[in-house]
């Protein structure tokens, strides 16, 4: 501090904290850069060593400090001297003088009571500290070596070596080694299927320590799949893989040791609306009417598709006879109820709003209210929201939903389509028509597919080309205007 010479080496001692320290007890050795040597290093370095104090500013600085008293004459040539900051500097003495790295000693030997400073003529840069991956992890370890070879033949060495931060369950050799004769030879036969698979199944995204996990927790793993943990007396086990040494830190995350590989399920069977709907116990009537109308299929496609699934009591709730009059006309008014219960969209409870208008595949809307007693489609109440399935959401609701057939009652009496499900040949019958009627048929996400014109009450429309799936015919007639859904099987 009483140097004019060292007044950029005094301000970053201050900015990094370290002035405490260089006034202890010591013995220190300080090879203390001049103001002209911070001067000569490149334009803004100053600046970003000063915006990190803790970081990078303290590591250039404890790379100027030796823990001990080093003397000129404790000096020799090609000596190395390790500094507070871990790495080395050399001493190089020749004609031209002493040098600490390629930084010349001007001024050597100033006595403190705690040590001695030599006055040096440029910045010493350490340089920058060797990767610590969870790959170099994988890699070092003698005891990962089928895993190393099974990164490397699927291409994950880049994943495991960037910036994460990852959490790597990491099998052994044994590990590997108990699995069944010939797995480890399929495994790396198939190295971008299966073994890609197996090996995402063991990393996670983002930093679990030890500490971060808890019993009967689940993890969703980067394969997609979950992973549970329990913690018992036993130890820390991750399906039924225990955790034989936890917390290797990397740069880029943290490595768990076990001592089994996990295996998730490579051959997932999907999970559809229809499937939530068939695996209710409160669902049995929907299920029923879901068969009797042909739309198991359907239901079970690509989607995605929204259902309100009214329960046995909803439909339990209906007028007598209803139900049995809905199944006995399966293709007609039941797959316009079912129907009126489907959205061609997947639509989570955070995706409704109050007053939201939703077109259904029936063609008609439902509406959504949002208040202080919950959830309510039309009047039918959501009891159970966001059951997720691979095809779509399904919402539980307590009542039956019922289209409106106050503006469409003369002609509901009157018009009918047939075959539903139809394959090729859909016929349309419209006893009441009245001169020439339009029709225009739309796919799940409303877009136009087939469009024409005629005029007599017996129609027959080629549906042959069409995919497999739900469609909305809409028929123009005059004034009135009508829309019935159909099934391309």
């Amino acid at each position: 501090m009483n140097s004019a010479d060292h007044t950029t080496l005094e301000a970053a001692v201050l900015a990094a904290g370290l002035q405490g320290a260089l006034a202890g007890p010591g013995p220190l050795t300080v090879f203390a850069p001049t103001d002209a040597a911070f001067a000569a290093l490149p334009m803004g370095t100053i600046d970003a060593l000063l915006a990190d104090p803790t970081g990078l500013l303290t590591q250039v600085l404890l790379y100027h400090v030796v823990g001990a008293s080093a003397l000129s004459t404790d000096l020799s040539d090609g000596m190395m001297i390790t500094t507070l900051q871990g790495q080395d500097v050399t001493v190089t003495i020749n004609a031209n003088g002493v040098f600490i790295n390629d930084a010349q000693v001007i001024v050597a030997d100033i006595i403190a009571d705690n040590g001695v400073v030599h006055v040096i003529d440029a910045v010493l840069l350490p340089s920058a500290p060797p990767a610590n991956t969870i790959l170099d992890i994988v890699v070092n370890s003698d005891v990962h070596n089928t895993l190393e070879a099974a990164v490397l033949a699927a291409g994950l060495q880049g994943a495991l070596a960037s910036p994460g931060p990852w959490t790597v369950f990491a099998p052994t050799d044994a590990a590997f080694a108990a699995l069944p004769a010939g797995t480890i030879e399929a495994l790396l036969a198939d190295p971008t299927g299966a073994l890609t698979q197996i090996l995402l199944y063991h990393a996670v995204s983002g930093l679990a320590l030890s500490t971060d996990l808890s019993d009967g927790m689940i993890i969703t793993t980067l394969q997609g799949q979950d992973v549970t943990v329990t913690i018992n007396a036993n130890g820390v086990f991750i399906n039924d893989a225990q955790v034989i040494v936890a917390d290797i830190i990397a740069d880029n995350g943290v490595v768990h040791v076990i001592d089994a590989v996990l295996v998730p399920n490579l051959n997932p069977t999907p999970t559809t609306v229809v499937d939530i709907i068939v695996n209710s116990p409160d669902h049995t009537i929907l299920e029923a009417a879901v068969i009797a109308a042909g739309l198991a299929g359907t239901l079970s496609g690509d989607g995605p598709f929204t259902v309100f699934a009214p329960t046995d009591a909803a439909f339990a709730a209906l007028p007598a006879g209803t139900i049995d009059a809905l199944l006995a006309d399966p293709t007609g008014a039941l797959t316009q109820i079912l129907l009126y219960h489907v959205v061609g969209a997947a639509a989570l409870s955070t995706d409704l709003s109050d007053g939201q208008v939703i077109a259904t595949l029936q063609g008609g809307d439902v509406t959504v209210t949002i208040n202080a007693n919950g959830v309510f489609i039309n009047d039918a109440q959501v009891t159970v929201a966001d059951i997720i399935a691979d095809n779509g959401v399904v919402h539980v609701i307590n009542a039956v939903l019922t289209p409106s057939s106050s503006v469409e009652e003369s002609v509901l009496n009157t018009t009918s389509l047939y075959p539903n499900p139809v394959s090729d040949l859909l016929t349309l019958s419209v006893p009441s028509v009245k001169g020439n009627t339009s029709f225009s048929i739309f796919n799940a996400t409303g877009l136009l597919v087939s469009s024409g014109t005629f005029n007599s009450a017996i129609n027959q429309i080629s549906v042959d080309a069409l995919a497999q799936g739900i469609y909305q015919v809409k028929l123009v007639s005059g004034n009135e205007c009508i829309t019935r859904a159909f099934v391309k099987k």
